[in-house]
């Protein structure tokens, strides 16, 4: 089985040569369209290349947002930027210093960042017992390690404005546990109890941080993660309609939003009857 890039978020790049470590440039999409207005609300939208990422830039665009796009295929950033003010920020969290040169890009060209939406991530499907060590290494950088870093920088300037809201995107996986899906799950397990911890410690600093748990989503990233979605249980969420969720959890506040909802009986049964969770598992997952 091979790594693959999440169909939410992180893209391959183009151009396979090697690339160093250097702060992501920003790029006006429409240098000739209006002025930005810094009043305006501001988000910054990791893996905004394709798939969910893509999805709720568009649909914060919708409502007015001045939009900040993360990826590193800019060819795709600049196409969910067509049409509105965004600023492209090619940029690549896996990289030692990604998090820390996206955030300072971030805040320079806008000065603040109201709402922090982290989509990137990637997966891997197949047996643990064969998954290369440096796979499980880039998988945990990218979906656990290079989020939580992207947060701790944009973090402080959320907290002295005495509002924000960071929106992390977990998934089912980290819910249930998926069998060959091991590492995948471990990070966003891991995202989950971060999400937690995190809005615990921020009361009454007027900064909250939302969870989002999406089942499987009609994106690439099954495909690319080694094994195509088999489609034969339960059929497949579009985009739009994940990052329809994202928007009113942000909208209303919210902590944690499950796409779809249902998807909140597996943690119940789970911690109930643990026994015929694990008997359902073993039949069904």
């Amino acid at each position: 089985m091979t790594l693959t890039g999440s169909g939410s978020a992180y893209d391959p790049p183009a151009d396979p040569a090697p690339r160093r470590s250097t702060a992501p440039v920003p790029v006006r999409v429409n240098q000739y369209g209006p002025p930005r207005r810094l009043d305006r609300r501001v988000a910054l939208v990791t893996g905004a290349s394709s798939g969910i990422g893509a999805a709720t830039a568009r649909r914060f665009a919708m409502d007015g947002w001045q939009l900040l796009l993360s990826g590193r295929d800019r060819r795709r950033l600049e196409q969910t930027a067509s049409g509105t003010t965004a600023v492209v920020l090619h940029a690549d969290l896996a990289a030692p210093d990604g998090p820390r040169l996206l955030a300072q890009s971030a805040l320079h060209t806008t000065g603040r960042i109201d709402v922090l939406v982290a989509g990137a991530g990637m997966g891997w499907a197949g047996p643990f017992a064969t998954m290369p060590h440096t796979d499980i290494d880039r998988v945990l950088t990218l979906d656990l390690n290079a989020t939580l870093h992207l947060v701790r920088e944009v973090l402080p300037s959320m907290i002295a404005a005495g509002r924000g809201r960071v929106v992390l995107l977990g998934s089912v996986a980290g819910c249930v546990g998926l069998r060959e899906e091991a590492v995948y799950s471990a990070a966003k397990a891991g995202l989950a109890a971060f999400a937690e911890a995190l809005r615990q410690e921020l009361r009454g600093t007027g900064v909250g941080v939302t969870f989002v748990v999406p089942g499987a989503v009609d994106t690439p990233f099954h495909t690319r993660r080694g094994r195509p979605y088999d489609g034969t249980r339960t059929g497949l969420l579009s985009p739009g309609c994940v990052a329809g969720t994202i928007w009113e959890a942000v909208r209303q506040n919210r902590d944690e939003a499950y796409v779809p909802a249902w998807l909140t009986v597996p943690g119940r049964v789970r911690g109930l009857a643990p026994g015929l969770y694990r008997r359902l598992l073993n039949r069904f997952g």
